[in-house]
């Protein structure tokens, strides 16, 4: 095919350039560490555009449980296509053209600061599609010096991403806040204009316009760039995603994010490093698969952890490779192509949690297994069908011919200083996690070690109702709660399309709270975790049965409360219409409850009415009491409990948080658990009854209400607080 814009060399060929720049005086060091701070931080805002626009696409079909139509937006990744149209590449690779359009990428990111979800979702799916017309003018460029600072542009971004969300636990900075966004929009901007300053580079003799034998096939070259991308995303877009994947129960949990991150960092920067031979991809491509295979499959969560970190040392080492076969190939079909393949996998990785919300579920259901062997073959490909070159694989590593150009050893100094941010932000929050010290609501004193409450919240990911981050808003409901033990539904972010976000790590740290994440994220559930004032003894994470419907997780942990071991059963069932499911889950989560041999309390989202059979067959069979049966507008969430003493109940709207508020319960642990009275009387009036005022729930929240309360913040609703006594 006819290729009237292909470079005659590779992206990382530093040898027989054809190319070359007007005759200038070298640089010195400042000046060299200036274009790699230019470069890097374009890279950066480039991964926050690329990795920050899924989640908001998803947002619509999280809210309507369906598909929505906003997928569409999916499509302005595929901007390269436009390349194909003569005259449209050179045109974007003018240098007044490229900043106009680097400018226009960073300026939306102001999206976040937009006044609604769409217009927000608009801006900044008109942000990523103009990045990726810059990646191709950019990486396809015909003076290689420019492609060579792209692609170390964009590993120096990337690095320094998962540097920046290590000190934002986890999360992006420019999706943060308002403050940390417009800093971020700033040095974007600045980075940008940089460009206006740079010479325009000269090129000895045009491209060829016929493709050449050293050239690539650009299907093989698009399955491959298309398929590392998603990868890098899928895995190590964070560095707490590895602990996720492999995490098990107490007190075999496997590696935590904090601080066994630091060696998924380390691994990743090890990959960018290290030289290689010519022969070296294909072993590496064939390595990852391995790798990747054992990530998904191996039981022990150790091992699979150290598998995870091999992919990561292969991942980037295939970097290289990968971009230099994509850059001897057609760009407009390639970069197509890739962005084409990169949706599919992420629509596929969808399709396998989300199978019975969307078309045709039934048959990728659980089947990560294949989305694994269809990103390891389309690397593999690429790698067994680029040139045989040696120049082409080395001259990355190498000192560059230009002299205005900053050299390999260059970058690797930047990159270690990145790498040590990244630490210095793990070693912050390692110090700084301190769990293990019960406390109160905030108008208590003298509060019994036997008296604990417990709470149950559908979280929703994370975002509130608009689509904007809601932790800092959750934390403090969550606070002013006062519960000790929190059971979240809904709560794993760690996914691309979700933002790959540690929920579980961001909210243990804030409250400083043991926290037990479960199941793991590669078990294709919505997530469940369990936060708690007192050390987890003992955990095991379930998959419920669901023959037909979602996936439901379970856990069911046993926490040290003041010396009394509790057991808690937390589960999310599956959807309404799923008859079968349900029922079977039912039995499943009885026989828990059944068998405890401690004070147990089940925190529930049952999807079924107060006494549908579901709901009698947890009380009878489970053994049970619910907390408050009069409460007959219940639909989801549950408290429910045996061998322990009633003191309050209370439903706390969401405020916007979320589609689910907070229902908490608390609880005395008697003395003797086979031989007590638990509390029968009620009364919504706790000073006529002299209820204790350390049992009494947050006056923040208000008084007494009855019936629905639709509020802009949070208050007690739906007949709550009520006290129980005798």
């Amino acid at each position: 095919m006819a290729n009237p814009v292909a470079p005659s060399t590779s992206v990382i060929d530093g040898q027989n350039s054809k190319q070359k720049f007007k005759k200038m005086p070298s640089y010195n060091f400042i000046e060299y560490m200036r274009l790699i701070v230019r470069d890097g931080t374009y890279g950066y805002v480039f991964w926050s555009i690329f990795q920050g626009l899924a989640p908001m696409i998803w947002f619509y079909p999280l809210n309507e449980l369906e598909i929505s139509g906003y997928e569409a937006f999916a499509v302005v990744w595929l901007s390269p296509v436009f390349c194909l149209i003569p005259g449209v590449l050179p045109t974007l690779q003018n240098k007044w053209v490229l900043t106009l359009l680097r400018l226009l990428t960073v300026c939306s990111l102001v999206s976040y600061q937009a006044n609604t979800t769409f217009l927000r979702l608009a801006v900044l799916g008109g942000g990523a599609g103009i990045s990726m017309l810059v990646l191709v003018a950019t990486l396809w460029h015909p003076a290689k010096a420019v492609r060579y600072r792209t692609f170390w542009g964009l590993i120096v971004g990337y690095h320094a991403y998962l540097a920046s969300r290590v000190w934002f636990t986890s999360f992006v900075p420019a999706w943060w806040d308002q403050y940390s966004n417009s800093i971020v929009l700033a040095a974007g901007l600045v980075s940008s204009l940089g460009y206006i300053l740079e010479e325009t580079p000269v090129v000895e003799s045009p491209p060829t316009a016929e493709k050449s034998d050293g050239q690539c096939s650009w299907v093989t070259s698009g399955l491959g760039l298309g398929s590392l991308l998603y990868l890098t995303h899928w895995c190590f877009g964070e560095a707490s995603l590895l602990a996720r994947w492999t995490v098990k129960g107490y007190p075999n949990h496997g590696p935590e994010p904090l601080p066994w991150g630091s060696l998924v960092l380390l691994a990743l920067l090890l990959g960018s490093l290290f030289r290689r031979r010519q022969s070296t991809p294909v072993f590496n491509a064939i390595a990852a698969a391995f790798c990747f295979y054992f990530l998904y499959f191996y039981q022990d969560p150790y091992l699979a952890f150290g598998a995870g970190c091999c992919l990561a040392y292969l991942t980037m080492a295939l970097w290289p490779a990968v971009v230099d076969t994509a850059t001897q190939s057609h760009p407009a079909l390639t970069l197509t192509l890739a962005s084409f393949v990169y949706i599919i996998q992420v629509l596929f990785w969808v399709w396998t949690v989300a199978y019975n919300f969307v078309p045709y579920g039934e048959y990728t259901r659980e089947h990560t297994d294949w989305l694994i062997g269809a990103v390891s073959l389309g690397i593999l490909f690429t790698t067994l069908m680029r040139p045989s070159s040696e120049e082409s694989h080395t001259a990355l590593y190498s000192t560059h011919t230009d002299s205005r150009v900053p050299s390999f050893g260059h970058y690797v100094k930047v990159l270690l200083l990145v790498f040590l941010a990244g630490q210095c932000g793990m070693l912050k929050r390692h110090l700084d996690y301190r769990p293990g010290h019960p406390s109160h609501k905030l108008d208590k004193v003298n509060a019994e070690p036997n008296v604990f409450s417990a709470a149950i919240w559908t979280f929703h990911f994370g975002y509130d109702n608009r689509g904007w981050p809601s932790m800092e808003r959750a934390a403090t409901l969550l606070n002013d709660t006062g519960a000790d033990v929190i059971t979240l539904l809904e709560s794993d972010a760690s996914k691309p399309f979700l933002g790959n976000n540690d929920l579980a790590g961001w909210l243990a740290e804030k409250l400083q709270m043991y926290v037990d994440f479960g199941p793991a994220t590669k078990d294709h559930t919505w997530g469940n975790l369990i936060l708690s004032k007192y050390p987890i003894v003992q955990s095991v994470h379930h998959l419920l049965p669901s023959p037909h419907g979602e996936l439901a997780p379970a856990v069911t942990a046993s926490i040290n409360i003041s010396g009394t071991v509790v057991d808690f059963v937390v589960t999310h069932m599956g959807n309404d219409r799923d008859t079968l499911d349900r029922k079977l889950q039912a039995q499943f989560l009885a026989e828990q409850l059944r068998t405890s041999r401690h004070p147990a309390i089940f925190l529930g989202y049952v999807t079924s009415s107060p006494g549908s059979p579901n709901y009698q067959h947890l009380i009878q069979k489970g053994e049970v009491k619910d907390i408050d049966p009069t409460d007959h507008d219940r639909w989801c969430e549950y408290i429910m409990y045996k061998r322990l003493i009633r003191l309050g109940y209370a439903r706390i709207s969401h405020g916007g948080l979320s589609d689910t508020e907070v229902q908490v319960g608390t609880f005395r642990i008697p003395e003797d658990p086979q031989n007590y009275m638990d509390n029968e009387k009620v009364t919504t009036s706790p000073d006529s009854q002299n209820i204790d005022k350390d049992i009494r729930y947050n006056h923040k929240f208000g008084k007494h209400h009855r019936g629905h309360g639709y509020f802009k913040n949070h208050g007690f609703h739906m007949n709550t607080p009520k006290y129980f006594y005798n």
